[in-house]
């Protein structure tokens, strides 16, 4: 019973919804950075490479033969370092979009953040610390003036 009581107190709170939410932006971002890497940036990278597809790229370790009369098919080993790159690329873009975007939202979120800014509407919960932050910086200051008197 104990269980069921606290799946109902995480899915009340909001950590659930939260996940489920950061799940289905994360995938439809992955879908949207798949398309950039595939459609935007690898054709270029291509040309500039005359035409060479990194995903065909590998080192061939032992070359396969054909099913024959009488010989039996032997699959070809290879080490496929051009999907490799391709996915490091891929990750390297991910990270740096990310990167940028993380930067924006920092940008907008420090303007609304700051309460002296009067451009952007600060949130509650933000100007409420802040004048409490004041107040008490001006209560430590009464109190050093007490103090040196």
């Amino acid at each position: 019973m104990g269980l069921i009581k606290e799946f109902k107190e995480f899915a009340i709170k909001g950590n659930m919804v939260d996940m489920a939410v950061g799940i289905i932006i994360g995938t439809a971002f992955n879908a949207v950075v798949n398309t950039l890497v595939k459609e935007v940036v690898m054709p270029p990278l291509s040309l500039m490479t005359d035409g060479i597809s990194f995903s065909e790229k590998k080192i061939l370790l032992k070359e396969g033969v054909p099913e024959a009369e009488g010989v039996e098919a032997i699959q070809e080993v290879a080490i496929g370092y051009g999907a490799l790159i391709e996915t490091l690329l891929d990750f390297l873009i991910i990270g740096f979009t990310i990167f940028l975007v993380i930067k924006v939202i920092n940008r907008f979120r420090r303007k609304a953040e700051d309460p002296k800014d009067t451009r952007e509407t600060t949130p509650k919960d933000i100007e409420l610390l802040s004048k409490l932050t004041e107040l008490m910086e001006e209560q430590n200051n009464l109190l050093k003036k007490e103090n040196r008197n």
